[in-house]
């Protein structure tokens, strides 16, 4: 999900020529940037701007794939890393290329293209609902309008955290944070609100009952050791 935004972001950059002479900037409280990273680390540029609380997990992939990480105060969340990005690429635009995943088109665009088509194909089932998480919709805002253009009556649910301290990494309390310019507040039928406490729970019961690793996902040990590439490089 997140290779495809990354790859259609990186693909405009290149479109544009504004890559690969500049070094690819962007922010992120979670995990999106990780494929430009990947892409980044081929041609020799890639900088990232995170709060300093990001999980150990994470910041051993952006280590691992060489990304130099400028850390923000982790009371500012992810809206200090967006502010303090913005404000790198706007006074060194010569140096940076902003990738901008919470207001760039082509985020959406790549799921609109290719995500919703596969989901539609995957999984039929009458009354299905399509649940993504309210982190900035970039996959959502992208599968949403898709999914509606293939079914008028599916039903989409977008989730949030139910306050604006919460532990969820990565996802925003819209009414409190700042709102991608690639959000349609139109889009969902519904938004349900969710405590920190019941997401973990839930987290852990999916793993544990069904294999399925749907909160954060650490890199496996051994390839921090090895320095191999994981299987999912290869943009």
């Amino acid at each position: 999900m997140k290779d495809r935004a990354g790859l259609y972001i990186l693909r405009d950059g290149i479109a544009r020529g504004e890559l690969p002479a500049k070094r690819v900037l962007d922010s992120r409280a979670a995990t999106p940037p990780l494929p430009m990273r990947c892409s980044a680390q081929r041609r020799g540029s890639r900088d990232g701007v995170r709060p300093k609380n990001a999980s150990a997990e994470r910041k051993a992939l952006l280590e691992m794939y060489g990304a130099e990480v400028i850390f923000t105060d982790p009371l500012d969340g992810s809206d200090g890393a967006i502010r303090a990005a913005r404000e790198l690429a706007a006074t060194r635009p010569d140096e940076y290329w902003y990738a901008d995943q919470y207001n760039h088109p082509a985020n959406a665009r790549a799921h609109y293209v290719t995500t919703a088509e596969e989901i539609w194909a995957a999984d039929r089932r009458p009354g299905h609902a399509s649940r993504r998480g309210g982190r900035h919709d970039r996959d959502a805002d992208g599968n949403r309008p898709a999914l509606r253009e293939l079914n008028p009556a599916i039903e989409l649910v977008a989730v949030q955290p139910d306050g604006p301290f919460h532990g969820l990494e990565g996802l925003k309390h819209l009414a409190t944070a700042i709102v991608p310019g690639i959000y349609d507040p139109a889009l969902p039928s519904r938004t349900e609100f969710v405590a920190t406490e019941d997401a973990e729970e839930a987290v852990r019961r999916l793993a544990k009952q069904t294999g399925l690793f749907v909160g954060g996902r650490p890199a496996p040990r051994s390839w921090r050791r090895s320095g191999c590439r994981p299987p999912w490089d290869g943009l």
